[in-house]
């Protein structure tokens, strides 16, 4: 099956300044690509991304939010919601990344909620899971994505609003190196486990 590759960036807590995001794109424009091809998707700081998504658009790019609030409206200081990202026409936000994980306290039921909230929304997903170098030196690699994605498979009622992100998160800032076969590896016993969970159709998207 023939699948449109979606290339990523997520720029985390950078740059500082707008001005420096603005200079990062002007250097994109001189690197045009296949917009038949591949689907790029950035996702820029939250006070940068409504200035950066107007731009991304005019290089044939899409803005993404980094993270997305689990609440609906109302008394949620420091909040956004997944209403709040289609007003503003973002389609894209990610969820579940594993810094919002470790660094945050994210939990799976909480994931699960705000995957739910952006169904309802029309609003795409890259959603991530990816294991632990401790989880992954245990032989918990499949345990800990499956546990990841059954926390959320519920409430996926549009599977084309989803894109499943594995984060190899033991190979990041360990030392360690994540090789392709790796990645295939794990990527296979993914797609396995959603043919199994959900669908052959959904497992090959």
């Amino acid at each position: 099956m023939s699948r449109i590759p979606i290339v990523g960036g997520n720029w985390k807590c950078n740059p500082a300044k707008l001005a420096e995001a603005n200079a990062l794109l002007e250097a994109w424009k001189a690197k045009p690509f296949d917009k038949e091809k591949v689907e790029v998707v950035i996702a820029p700081t939250a006070l940068h991304l409504g200035s950066v998504k107007k731009t991304l658009e005019g290089l044939g790019m899409q803005a993404a939010a980094q993270n997305v609030g689990k609440n609906d409206m109302g008394a949620f200081t420091g909040e956004w919601t997944a209403t709040h990202l289609t007003d503003m026409e973002v389609a894209w936000t990610l969820i579940g990344h594993s810094e919002r994980r470790s660094k945050y306290g994210e939990t799976d039921d909480e994931t699960a909620v705000k995957v739910e909230k952006c169904q309802a929304a029309g609003l795409k997903v890259i959603f991530c899971i990816g294991e632990q170098l401790e989880e992954r030196e245990a032989g918990k690699t499949d345990e800990v994505n499956k546990r990841q994605l059954a926390a959320v498979l519920a409430k996926i009622t549009n599977w084309d609003l989803i894109v499943l992100a594995y984060e190899p998160v033991w190979a990041i800032g360990t030392g360690k190196v994540a090789t392709p076969d790796q990645a295939e590896e794990t990527q296979a016993a993914i797609r396995a486990y959603i043919k199994e969970a959900v669908s052959e159709e959904v497992a090959n998207k």
